[in-house]
């Protein structure tokens, strides 16, 4: 195996190790939301035409453990690297920034949709919502895990301890992930908050993934393909720059 191949499994097998805790865990949590709030909305709300409560949630819960998870992968890797003195190990080989990236993120999208795809095999049950554009879904999978992935490396490289990793996920990405519609649809907030929550980016990931299963959503799918692109490419592009400069790894 090349180099990138070699740290990729690694960062795979690290997570699969204790696969437990960051695979099934994430479904049992999802399991919950589902239970909890589509047995209390079930009757109460309803969003599509045609589309139960339960199965509008399905696809978020599914997107929302996905950027959860590669993001944590990404992030939880490389601080415990450094806080156990291990990253030094890998800043003597002579692997490259662009290495290094592909590994990491490669691995946080593997997670990522490993958790996703558990999540909605065990939610299935509750209700099958039909795939109008599964192009779509695969796209907007694979892209929010890449961005999160890259979010993740960037919160990894800048956090020097887990507490300071943890204020970065609880702060930033919870809150993020909870405002972009998982649980509803923008369209039921005021005015006021609609306009805040576009310009949320976890909105139009999980907006597009949401309507390959519906065919329906609360922006244009394309809109929310370029948006993310967007936000990917950025994030990747300082992902990148901090990797070749060893920011907080080398200095």
């Amino acid at each position: 195996m090349t180099g990138w191949q070699t740290l990729f499994y690694k960062e795979v097998l690290r997570f699969w190790k204790v696969g437990f805790q960051t695979v099934a865990a994430p479904v049992i949590t999802a399991i919950l939301y589902l239970m909890i709030f589509g047995h209390v909305l079930e009757d109460r709300v309803q969003v599509y035409d045609s589309v139960s409560y339960t199965a509008f949630l399905l696809p978020g819960l599914v997107m929302m453990s996905v950027l959860q998870n590669a993001f944590a992968n990404s992030s939880s890797s490389l601080v415990q690297s450094k806080i156990m003195g291990s990253l030094v190990f890998l800043l003597l080989t002579p692997l490259s920034h662009r290495a290094w990236f592909v590994a990491y993120v490669g691995s946080s999208i593997v997670r990522g949709l490993a958790v996703g795809l558990g999540v909605m095999a065990v939610t299935w049950w509750f209700a099958q919502p039909s795939m109008v554009a599964p192009l779509w879904i695969l796209v907007f999978g694979f892209m929010g895990a890449a961005l999160l992935g890259a979010l993740g490396l960037i919160a990894g490289l800048w956090a020097e301890k887990f507490d300071q990793m943890a204020a970065f996920q609880n702060f930033i990405i919870v809150p993020m992930t909870f405002l972009s519609g998982v649980f509803y649809s923008i369209h039921s907030l005021p005015e006021f908050w609609q306009k805040v929550s576009h310009l949320n980016p976890f909105f139009y990931m999980i907006d597009g993934f949401r309507y390959g299963f519906f065919g329906v959503s609360d922006v244009s799918p394309w809109i929310s393909l370029a948006l993310v692109g967007g936000a990917l490419a950025i994030v990747s592009a300082i992902a990148l720059h901090l990797l070749k400069t060893g920011y907080k790894i080398r200095h």
